[in-house]
């Protein structure tokens, strides 16, 4: 059956080519790429430039980007949608704005008591609701591998989380999931790790929390800093918190354990070198 949207993804997709060498050079520089078989790699690519074809990129003085630049930005953006079909899932925003360096943020916060409180936050990324996403250069340029970092996975994160109105921690859930398995691997991993982030207060030392202690701002925070470790850092969630990999890897449909294990399996250096 003819499909107007399938027409328009072909004839975008005619229209704006990739030169193959420079699709191998964005692959070098994202190892969390790496262990993609040939269809996940053909669908990424094709992702990238509709990706880069629907929304709107606006650089700030100091930021210019090539080509693969922006191809580099839009395989960041599309790797958490690889499994999860055609729906729009990046439908609640149109733009992406570049900075050159992390920006001051107004920030408002009311408390239990009902206070609020107001301060000005430097931030290397915010996703807006209903609005665009911002992102610091420099903290895209430094994703990509595998050192549980990705800003652009983090924010992209938020915008998911959205779907569902405010960002919660609860992104919109496949009809095979249950939200009370959700809340509850979530839930108990939120609470432990500000457990660990109390515990340290007390003692008057600095908390060794197994990933970013500021995942323990917010169950939105939370999902966010999980999704950047499902992707880029899921031998280290895994361990932390097996429950909410597992609840992961159910929503994104996908498992980059399995993927990185089997490249440490197949080349023996490969966990120094991204280490």
């Amino acid at each position: 059956m003819w499909s107007l949207r399938a027409w328009r993804r072909q004839r975008t997709l005619a229209k704006y080519t990739i030169d193959p060498r420079q699709w191998q050079a964005v692959r070098e520089r994202l190892p969390i790429l790496d262990g993609l078989d040939e269809d996940e790699d053909r669908w990424l690519r094709e992702a990238s430039v509709l990706f880069l074809h629907d929304k709107h990129l606006t650089t700030l003085p100091g930021v210019e980007l090539d080509d693969e630049q922006r191809l580099f930005l839009a395989a960041q953006a599309q790797l958490p949608l690889l499994h999860l079909g055609d729906l729009n899932w990046y439908q609640g925003f149109h733009e992406l704005i570049l900075y050159p360096d992390d920006f001051v943020s107004p920030q408002r916060y009311r408390d239990g008591s009902g206070i609020e409180h107001t301060w000005d936050g430097e931030h290397s990324g915010e996703a807006w609701l209903q609005g665009p996403v911002i992102l610091a250069w420099p903290g895209v340029q430094s994703g990509g591998g595998w050192e549980a970092y990705n800003l652009v996975i983090h924010e992209l994160a938020h915008k998911l989380d959205m779907l569902n109105g405010d960002a919660n921690g609860l992104p919109p859930l496949h009809h095979d999931m249950h939200v009370g398995d959700w809340a509850a691997a979530m839930q108990e991993a939120f609470d432990d790790l500000n457990r660990q982030l109390d515990a340290a207060l007390e003692q008057g030392v600095e908390a060794d929390t197994a990933i970013d202690p500021y995942a323990a701002e917010h169950p939105a925070e939370f999902f966010a800093v999980t999704s950047e470790y499902f992707f880029s850092g899921p031998d280290l969630l895994h361990a932390a918190y097996p429950a909410v990999y597992r609840q992961l890897s159910l929503f994104y449909r996908q498992d980059p354990l399995a993927r990185l294990t089997r490249l440490q399996a197949e080349h023996p250096g490969y966990c120094q070198s991204q280490a």
